[in-house]
């Protein structure tokens, strides 16, 4: 099911670090999630990650960027 966004509630997403390493996580998308240009140009995705909310037991949010590659979505 997909949100007002367009989004789904629940997705995957891999995407790869400023290190260069990729990670794929367990998503969901809320009221606090966006999708945004940065000021220095590269798309920003504001996600919740269900992994880390899992081992830390409070809301842990991450974001993606397109700076090195774009992201995917499952």
């Amino acid at each position: 099911m997909n949100n007002k966004y367009g989004m789904p509630e629940t997705f995957v997403i891999t995407f790869t670090k400023l290190n260069g390493e990729s990670t794929t996580r367990k998503a969901k998308w809320n009221d606090k999630c966006r999708e945004f240009v940065a000021k220095a140009g590269h798309r920003v995705l504001t996600f919740l990650d269900l992994d880390a909310t899992e081992l830390a037991g409070t809301d842990q949010y991450r974001n993606a960027t397109n700076k090195i590659t774009s992201w995917s979505i499952k």
